[in-house]
């Protein structure tokens, strides 16, 4: 069964064959899952809903436009907190393809290691109280993004990334 954070690693990556043909698994573990809030389950099923009438070519070309054509909706966090060329974003994202190193756990396709739908699915190989430590390190970039999604009209994407920010924020308040 797939966890929270595999199921949102899913939803915020690009749009593939294989994910429109898991999102009937994806509803029905979001529906049934006791370890989601009310308005975590919400915020996944608004997103499925919009995910499940549009063709891949659709789903496709919104991601394209929302995450890939607009800087201040970029899934790389280090870019929200350091910018592109700031001298402090490499050794950060080596510092993190290190961590990964150091787990065990390869970085796949290429991606930075910085990307979020990585960084979920990372996450989701943790033990929950983990993952939300893990990804307490992000809060300040999660706010960032989902800030900025909301303010240009992407409340559904917007929401899976507050998720996230209050999974973070939930272990920095335990810390």
């Amino acid at each position: 069964m797939m966890s929270l954070f595999a199921i949102l690693s899913a939803l915020l990556d690009y749009p593939t064959t294989e994910l429109q043909g898991a999102l009937g698994e994806i509803r029905l573990r979001t529906e049934t899952a006791n370890d989601l809030e009310d308005a975590e389950r919400q915020a996944i099923l608004a997103l499925l809903a919009t995910l499940e009438e549009c063709s891949i070519v659709e789903l496709q070309s919104r991601y394209v436009e929302i995450f890939d054509l607009n800087p201040d909706h970029s899934l790389h966090l280090t870019h929200h907190l350091l910018g592109d060329d700031n001298r402090e974003r490499g050794p950060a994202l080596i510092q993190l393809a290190s961590h990964f190193c150091q787990q065990g756990w390869e970085i796949h396709n290429g991606e930075l290691p910085d990307f979020l739908p990585l960084l979920l699915e990372f996450a989701a190989q943790l033990p929950l109280q983990d993952a939300e430590s893990f990804l307490a390190e992000a809060v300040p970039a999660l706010a960032i993004l989902a800030g900025n999604l909301e303010r240009h009209g992407h409340p559904a994407h917007a929401a899976l990334v507050r998720l996230v920010e209050r999974r973070g924020r939930r272990a920095l308040a335990t810390a």
